[in-house]
Order: structure tokens, then C-alpha cells, then sequence
């Protein structure tokens, strides 16, 4: 099949450059040659494995070997065939290289990939329900689950590096009532996980979602979630449905955080209501909780919600109620590349959102990302001007929704504003931006991009310290 394609491509090839009659065969063509890859080994040790229906050569290599320098030792190629490597090259495998094989007129790819043995628990879940947040960097995994769990017969399942081995077995029924220790081995890759289950009775902070579970929930959402699971004590993730049921003691809940991102941005009431349904099914229960004392975290499309609280005596109207009026978004898997280190700004320096950020010095410029982060740009805030939008100037927003500006955009657009906590009710902090992102599909470049931790853990901070 590869021959008869390559036939095809070298005869119109032939016929754009007026080489030969089209209406001819291509009998003086040789096509009678082999392109394979029959053996190769680089540093006289680590052979390749080739796989022809993908036209890979896979090489393994021990868990620290370094990809930087591998001497191509060892290349048997079809008879007659020649390749644009050698025996004696160096190459550099960190990324995948493409080798061609030509035979004659017959010529093939094949793409050079170089593996690190690795001995790595990607996923863990505990009773397929209650997902593990994984820190690579000291090889432990915590669980957080309802007080009312089982914890001393609870099933682990788990996803592995490629090759890794796990001991004592997952799968069964385990005592998690004290943290549990598992060995992962891969060859010349060896880690050791502790895995800690916390059992939480009253959360102190909630992270809610459409989600049933949070390993569900979008990356965007994700990534959100298990930070907040990993840095903040006592929290959990919920569900709109699990807080309609009224499965979770919410006694004690100081903070709930609702980052909501949906590919293509919601833009207005209309969508709004629709995507977020679920929270408008519990807007008494949320009015209740905020009535309190309860404290509001709201990031992205979540930023619609106080439109249908009562809030410092501001009254919702139910006919139109007052939605940020200028919403959008991207696709994850379609990003834009910053070009350079995306910011908002802030008058409210001195407020505890901006507590110990990353700063170039400028007063105000609230920096969140560097050049070449990959973002959707997903924004909902307050156009101001008298062209439209029905928001003449922030005075006037403050006058008519009762929230105070705490950060705006190069065009004077509210993105970030808050309810501030009073005697009728907790706070309600909003944060619109589109700068303020927690999921790249590419690697998450620190420096900046550290402000969205920061910042976070700033507004629980204040929050659940009212």
C-alpha cells in the first residue's frame, strides 16, 4: 500500500514538472525496494523497538539516562536502502526525530522516540468515587472524603506510568484507617507513595461544580479544584446536586468557590440560566447560606450568580437582573499564545486579594501569566461607557449593583469587583478576568502564572477570616 501511494505522489510530481506523459506508466521508476528499519541500537545498549504499522522506533532507557547525546551504534535497513542517519551520529532524542529511509524511488518515515523509565502513579481513586491529589515532587496522595465513608474497606484503582509495576495490590478491599505505603517499580524506575485519607465531617471550604465528582469536572475546573484540595484545610468538592440533596454539613463552611468554564464563553442572561441551571435550582439555599454569613469566591462564568442574590440590601431583579453585560471565551484545545506577560489593574493595591504577588514594580498591574502561555481568554465583566452596555461609569455601576471595583481592564471594564461583607450578609468576591487562568494545554510556565496561586490563597485568607 505505502508503494502504490508513493507511486501516485512521484507521477504527479512527474506531471507538474512536465517530466514525463502522464497517460505513460511509471515502469522506469525503481519501486522494487524495501524501506524498513531492521535493527537499531544506540550506545551499544538500548535497542530500538520498531513498529511498522506506525512507522515508530521506540527507545527505552534507564530512569535518569540523558537524552541530550545518543550515539546511533547499530542501523540495519532493507537491502539497498540508505537513511538520513548513520552509524557513528549523535542525536539528540528529547524530542521525537524523523528518519527517512529511501530505497530507489521508494522512500519511508519513521519517527525516533526516546523514553525514560519511569515508575509513576498517575491517577488514584479510592471506590472508583474519591479521586487522590497527586504531589509528584514528594510522592504523596492525599484523599478527601465525607465523614461517613468507610475508610477501612475502601478499593484503590490507579493508573501507572507505561511499564510500571505496583505492590501490595490495588483493586482489593484496604485499611486506610493510617496512610498506606506503595512501592511502583519500572526496571531501573523505583517510587514510593504515601497515600493519607482525610475524613472531613464539616467543611471548612467547598469547591462546587456541575461535576458529580471532581475528576469530571473540565481542566480548567480541574486544575482549580485540586489546588483548592490541596492547599485548603478541610475543603471538598460538591456537586450542585449533592448541595440540593443536602448531602454535605454545611455548618461550618466559611468559603464556597465556584470556577466555572465552558469552551465559547457564556455571554448573557439567557446563557447564562441555561449552562447554569443547576446553581439556579439552588439560589434559596445559597441566599440562605450568604444571609449567615456564608462567604461567596466566584471566578469566570460563576461571576453571574450575585445577580440573583440579595446582597447589602440590593435586591435582585427577577425580570432582568443585573448580569455583567459583556461576556466571551475560547476552546481549550484551541488556545491563544500570550505574547507577551498578560495583566489587569487594580487602585485597591493595598486590599489582601493582592497580597505578595509576583510584580515588575509598576503600581497597579496585576501580572498573571508570562509571553507564550496558552490561554482561552475567557472574560465576563462590566463594559463601561456611555456606547453601550447601560453602565455609564464605575460610580454608576457601584450605585445600581452595590459591589465595589477592585480591578479593571486596559479599557476601564470592571473585572474584578466585590460585595463587601456587612451585617445582612457574608462576602462575595468576583473575579472576571480572562487573565486569571489555571489550565494550559501546554506547559504552565512559572514566574507570573504563580500570582493565580497567590492570589487564590489571598482571597481564602480573607475570606474565611471575616
Amino acid at each position: 500500500m505505502k508503494k502504490y501511494h508513493f507511486i501516485s505522489i512521484v507521477i504527479a510530481v512527474a506531471c507538474l514538472l512536465g517530466l514525463t506523459n502522464c497517460k505513460k506508466d511509471a515502469s522506469h521508476l525503481d519501486l522494487s525496494g524495501d524501506c524498513l528499519v531492521e535493527q537499531i541500537c544506540f550506545d551499544n545498549a538500548y535497542k530500538g523497538l520498531v513498529d511498522l504499522p506506525s512507522r515508530t522506533i521506540t527507545v527505552i532507557l534507564p530512569e535518569t539516562y540523558s537524552r541530550d547525546d545518543l550515539q546511533l551504534t547499530n542501523l540495519q535497513l532493507s537491502a539497498g536502502a540508505t537513511a538520513t542517519y548513520a552509524q557513528g551520529d549523535h542525536l539528540c532524542l528529547r524530542e521525537p526525530r524523523v528518519m527517512r529511509v529511501i530505497n530507489g524511488n521508494v522512500m519511508l518515515e519513521w519517527t525516533i522516540i526516546a523514553k525514560n523509565e519511569q515508575a509513576l502513579i498517575e491517577s488514584f481513586k479510592l471506590n472508583n468515587a474519591y479521586t487522590g491529589i497527586i504531589n509528584s515532587k514528594n510522592k504523596t496522595i492525599s484523599v478527601y472524603v465525607p465523614e461517613s465513608a468507610d475508610i477501612k474497606a475502601m478499593i484503590p484503582t490507579v493508573i501507572l506510568s507505561e511499564g510500571a509495576t505496583i505492590t501490595p495490590a490495588v483493586g482489593v478491599a484496604t485499611d486506610f484507617t493510617d496512610p498506606v505505603t506503595y512501592q511502583v517499580d519500572n526496571n531501573t524506575a523505583h517510587n514510593t507513595y504515601v497515600v493519607t485519607v482525610y475524613q472531613i465531617d464539616k467543611p471548612a471550604a467547598l469547591y462546587v461544580g456541575l461535576a458529580e465528582t471532581f475528576d469530571q469536572l473540565n481542566p480548567e475546573e480541574y486544575t482549580a479544584c485540586q489546588w483548592m484540595l490541596a492547599n485548603i484545610d478541610k475543603s471538598l468538592y460538591v456537586s450542585w446536586d449533592d448541595l440540593k440533596a443536602k448531602a454535605v454539613d454545611m455548618s461550618e463552611c466559611k468559603v464556597i468557590w465556584w470556577h466555572f468554564h465552558r469552551d465559547g464563553g457564556v455571554d448573557g442572561k439567557d446563557a447564562w440560566e441555561l449552562y447554569g441551571a443547576k446553581a439556579m435550582e439552588n439560589l434559596p439555599l445559597i441566599q440562605d447560606y450568604v444571609s449567615k454569613g456564608g462567604n461567596l469566591f466566584l471566578t469566570r462564568y460563576a461571576c453571574y450568580l450575585p445577580a440573583y442574590l440579595t446582597l447589602n440590601g440590593f435586591v435582585p431583579n427577577p425580570t432582568n437582573p443585573r448580569v455583567p453585560n459583556n461576556g466571551w471565551g475560547g476552546n481549550e484545545n484551541e488556545p491563544e499564545t500570550t505574547q507577551d506577560a498578560w495583566s489587569f489593574f487594580t487602585d485597591s493595591t493595598t486590599h489582601p486579594l493582592y497580597k505578595n504577588l509576583k510584580t515588575d514594580g509598576t503600581p497597579g498591574k496585576v501580572y498573571t501569566c508570562d509571553a507564550g502561555y496558552l490561554i482561552t481568554n475567557s472574560t465576563l465583566q462590566w463594559h463601561i461607557g456611555t456606547d453601550w452596555g447601560g453602565y455609564p461609569s464605575w460610580d454608576y455601576f457601584t450605585k445600581k449593583t452595590g459591589a465595589c471595583v477592585l480591578g479593571y481592564g486596559g479599557d476601564n471594564a470592571i473585572t474584578v469587583w466585590e460585595w463587601k461583607a456587612s451585617e445582612t450578609n457574608g462576602g462575595v468576591l468576583c473575579i472576571g478576568s480572562g487573565c486569571y487562568d489555571w489550565y494550559s494545554i501546554d506547559e504552565i510556565y512559572t514566574g507570573y502564572h504563580e500570582n493565580i496561586d497567590i492570589m487564590t490563597q489571598n482571597a481564602f485568607n480573607y475570606l474565611m477570616n471575616k
